[in-house]
């Protein structure tokens, strides 16, 4: 308990800095960008005496730092704003677009984890053999497979030839559950390829890293069996790797929402944030990151308690 309570503390002492130094660069965009609501309202009808009305009304000409604890403060009590281009609340469009898109990045992740510690320890059990040859192959294979051509492969072959899956579009899990997973499971297949390569490579090096360790020869030697000493002893000092990886892989999975989004037509946080950078629409922009930041800041705060729990390195601070 100890341990764990002194990783979390750890953890959060590296990442409130960082959420704080993101936040500045994200509310610093407008400033460095020149944009302003004047110009996305009025297009090239803006003169300057309506450009400074308008940044008037919208509090624009005040002291930069005055204007970034006011927000900042907003941000704390979950107020993004709302947007230069129609008005609406970001908080409740963000809010309906993170739910497609952290339903379709939670199936990848699940999918990552299970296929990619499945053929992590497949792999390590059949160490130098055909097997782990095959694997190892096949791993590095998904890899360099990019997620939109990995996309477009799944819709022509599952969709327009099988009829298996729906080709595009979302619908809520309140309308059917069944229908739900149906349109998720083709997007977090093709944003799951590379997760289940890197962690299933990782998770491989660290087990059989972790065979070779004294503590298991002096397992052997007391004759313990090859299951308990796999999951006593190999996977708890093993899986570290693995997890720091998929630590990793969560902002990836949503950065390729963007892409694998609009292939799927799906109207999630990806495809909101490409279309408010696209309109100059800089209140969102800043909104998809701060929830990006605290997104991944949580999540990578979830896999060092894990972490610190199941491997006996990280409790020690090792």
């Amino acid at each position: 308990m100890k341990g764990l309570l002194s990783g979390l503390v750890r953890t959060i002492a590296i990442f409130v800095p960082v959420f704080l130094v993101a936040t500045f660069v994200t509310f610093a965009l407008r400033a460095l960008s020149g944009l302003s609501p004047a110009h996305l309202q009025l297009g090239e009808s803006a003169t300057p005496e309506t450009v400074a009305k308008i940044e008037h009304e919208w509090g624009l000409d005040r002291p930069f730092l005055t204007q970034y604890f006011d927000w900042f403060g907003n941000v704390l009590k979950g107020d993004l704003g709302v947007s230069w281009f129609n008005g609406a609340d970001i908080s409740r469009l963000l809010l309906e677009g993170a739910i497609i898109s952290l339903s379709v990045a939670g199936l990848a992740l699940i999918i990552g984890v299970v296929f990619g510690f499945g053929f992590g320890v497949l792999a390590a059990a059949r160490r130098t053999t055909w097997v782990d040859r095959a694997i190892t192959g096949f791993m590095t294979f998904i890899s360099v497979m990019p997620s939109f051509v990995v996309g477009i492969a799944l819709v022509v072959v599952f969709a327009v030839a099988l009829g298996w899956f729906p080709s595009a579009g979302y619908i809520p899990a309140e309308r059917g559950f069944g229908v739900w997973l149906a349109h998720l499971v083709l997007p977090a297949v093709a944003l799951s390829f590379d997760t289940v390569s890197d962690v299933a490579r990782q998770l491989r090096s660290g087990l059989v890293a972790a065979y070779r360790e004294n503590y298991v020869t002096g397992a052997v030697v007391r004759g313990l069996s090859p299951r308990r000493i796999f999951f006593r002893h190999v996977l708890r000092n093993g899986m570290g790797p693995a997890l720091t990886v998929l630590g990793m892989k969560f902002p990836n999975l949503l950065g390729g929402a963007v892409v694998t989004e609009s292939i799927f037509g799906m109207p999630g946080f990806g495809q909101f944030a490409a279309d408010s950078a696209q309109r100059g629409d800089v209140p969102a922009v800043q909104g998809v990151l701060v929830v990006s930041v605290v997104l991944v800041v949580v999540f990578n705060l979830l896999v060092n308690v894990i972490l610190v729990r199941v491997t006996p390195a990280s409790a020690r601070g090792v």
